[in-house]
């Protein structure tokens, strides 16, 4: 089997090749900027990761829609548990790193 060109290669397969410390930073990224775009929020806002999104103004459908926007950008799935349990930003991205840095199951 030859390997897979660069192009081909999903942002599941990149994060996952990632060291964990790198891993949680590139999630962040990721995890804030689908925050932002939802509450409309500019780029060089600061976004609050350690605040609960219930208390920035996210609804339950809102999260639901990010919540789905991440499961396929990242091919993994999110309990919803873990959205309302600890709804910070802070700790989803701890969630998927430690999710992503586990092989998959398949």
């Amino acid at each position: 089997m030859s390997a897979m060109p660069p192009a081909e290669i999903t942002v599941s397969q990149r994060l996952r090749e990632l060291p964990r410390a790198e891993l949680a930073d590139e999630i962040e990224t990721l995890v804030v900027g689908k925050f932002k775009d939802v509450l409309l929020m500019d780029d060089t806002e600061e976004f609050p990761v350690d605040i609960s999104y219930f208390d920035l103004g996210l609804t339950s459908l809102r999260l639901t829609e990010i919540r789905q926007s991440l499961e396929q950008l990242l091919d993994l799935s999110i309990n919803v548990n873990v959205l309302f349990n600890e709804p910070t930003v802070n700790h989803l991205v701890d969630h998927l790193a430690d999710a992503l840095s586990t092989p998959p199951t398949r």
